[in-house]
């Protein structure tokens, strides 16, 4: 057990040394290491939202909001089952508070209305593993011809639970997309998300791109009358009249049903106008889109069309000739900021209902500079005591624990830093408390010494006995505290994760440090003093 080849000295040095290396950073400001040369680490600690402030936003998702767009769609895929059969004569169609309705003029033709329109109740597997479908419409149809489509419970529970999980992803893809480091995007009961970006300067802006819906679509404009004469007349069937973002806002009437939608985008980038250096955002479909687009772009050659962002015009060009590379451009009164703005919310896609802002809060990194004086003078408290009291209990012995013990602390900071992995105030408590056990695992080995010394072993084989004999127990004891992190972070969230992050990174360091890197210091110590009886 004392004997280590050179390679196995080399690389304990090395580990040693790198972790001292990734640590150093976290001393010198940002403005010192980019004076650093370009082989030096320079990577810092990323700091949790409680450490260094930044936004924490509480929403809610809009149900009223999907139930009322679910609806409408359904009473358009009502209207295309129905014209499929021109036989159905129907009136009455459309939404009715919670619920689609349509009424069958003729009753002998109920029986096939009611076979065609059944599969609209639109059954859900309710779990990965099949099981019994939930359908999430119910109809029912009344003797006199109305038929009526309604939420069944079961299914806008499954639907909201399915829609809270989308908008975390999209909400997640928008946040990366900003380059926040470590946002925390996590559901809080059955249609809440909560956001926190740590470090985020600008919590308004996090708030207006995170609450975006993004409904990408396009449509063309109707050239039989102008916006304005379609307010004040009676617009086209099949028409809508929408506002530009321009100030003052201009009306464009629109054909209702959208040619393309982001869905079929798989890319948007900004860039800038060649002729009048203002930013535009450069947008590319994927083949489907591609070939609609190139379908739509030959045909209506000279006609505008809209590109609509959540019910607000953005741009309205003229088909000058047919596009059938698949990419486009949107331009308008961008700044930079808001076209970088408009392409992220693009490329992360649209939300799948609306969010509500239930709370929010801007907290500044003042709270957070005061949580890391507690957490640097604790640390150090309990760091000198645990030090004092080893050299009192073992002599030379709990010097070279201590040692070993301000290494595993360095190596601590330093597998958080290169992993990036977010530094929280539980997490200073977490690194507190590894240094305790680490001094445990010191504690179980030097015991262990004394009690081969008293069996009346010889110095270099009770040391051999005690390193060989505790490892068993020091794997057991912090196995098991393994197992409690790993539950903790696959539970935990936010700040409790971050407490797990730091207890498993140190468990790693003490078992290295308890177990190679003091067995080296004492291992040199023997073979350089050649001692009789041991200073323990």
């Amino acid at each position: 057990m004392l004997y280590f080849a050179r390679w196995k000295i080399a690389l304990i040095v090395l580990v040693i040394l790198s972790g001292i290396a990734s640590t150093l950073p976290n001393f010198f400001s940002a403005e010192t290491l980019r004076s650093w040369p370009d082989w030096l680490p320079k990577r810092q600690m990323v700091l949790g939202l409680d450490l260094q402030g930044g936004a924490y936003l509480l929403y809610e998702v809009d149900k009223q909001d999907y139930i009322q767009k679910s609806l409408t769609t359904l009473v358009g895929e009502i209207r295309r089952k129905l014209r499929e059969d021109p036989r159905i004569g129907y009136t009455g169609l459309g939404v009715q508070g919670e619920t689609a309705q349509v009424r069958i003029r003729d009753l002998e033709r109920l029986s096939d209305a009611e076979r065609r329109l059944r599969e609209l109740e639109n059954p859900l597997v309710s779990s990965l593993f099949g099981g019994q479908p939930v359908n999430e419409f119910a109809m029912t149809v009344s003797a006199d011809g109305l038929i009526r489509f309604a939420f069944t419970e079961d299914g806008l529970d499954q639907r909201m639970t399915s829609i809270v999980q989308q908008a975390i992803e999209v909400i997640r893809r928008r946040v990366d997309e900003l380059g926040t480091t470590e946002p925390s995007i996590q559901r809080q009961g059955s249609d809440r998300i909560l956001v926190e970006a740590p470090g985020e300067q600008d919590p308004e802006r996090l708030k207006g791109l995170i609450g975006q819906t993004a409904q990408l679509t396009f449509h063309m404009v109707d050239m039989s009358m102008s916006g304005e004469e379609a307010l004040q007349g009676r617009p086209p069937a099949g028409t809508m009249v929408l506002y530009s973002v321009d100030d003052p806002p201009i009306p464009y009437l629109l054909e209702e049903s959208p040619l393309l939608g982001g869905e079929d985008l798989v890319d948007a980038q900004v860039s800038f106008d060649q002729r009048t250096n203002e930013p535009v955002v450069n947008f590319r479909f994927n083949t489907s889109g591609a070939r609609k687009f190139s379908v739509i772009t030959q045909q209506n050659v000279g006609r505008p069309f809209a590109i609509v962002l959540d019910d607000e015009v953005i741009s309205a060009p003229v088909i000058r000739e047919p596009i059938t590379g698949g990419s486009g451009q949107i331009s308008g009164s961008f700044t930079v900021e808001g076209a970088n703005d408009l392409a992220v919310l693009l490329r992360a896609g649209a939300l799948p209902a609306k969010l509500t802002v239930l709370e929010e809060r801007a907290i500044g990194p003042g709270l957070g500079a005061d949580s890391v004086e507690a957490g640097k003078i604790a640390s150090l408290i309990g760091t000198a005591a645990v030090i004092v009291f080893m050299v009192l209990a073992y002599g030379r012995f709990g010097l070279i624990a201590d040692i070993a013990l301000l290494s595993n602390i360095m190596l601590i900071f330093g597998a958080l830093t290169f992993l990036q992995a977010t530094l929280t105030l539980p997490g200073i408590a977490g690194i507190v408390l590894t240094i305790g056990m680490a001094v445990d695992a010191n504690v179980l080995i030097f015991e262990r010494i004394r009690e081969e010394v008293r069996a009346g072993r010889s110095a270099i084989s009770a040391i051999d006995a005690g390193f060989s004999r505790a490892i068993s127990t020091i794997l057991d004891a912090n196995i098991t505290t393994l197992i409690a992190a790993l539950i903790l972070f696959q539970l935990g969230s936010g700040p409790v994760r971050g407490f797990a992050v730091t207890l498993a990174i140190g468990i790693f360091t003490t078992v290295f440090t308890a177990f190679t890197f003091t067995r080296l210091m004492v291992a040199l110590w023997v073979r350089y003093r050649r001692p009789t009886r041991l200073p323990i």
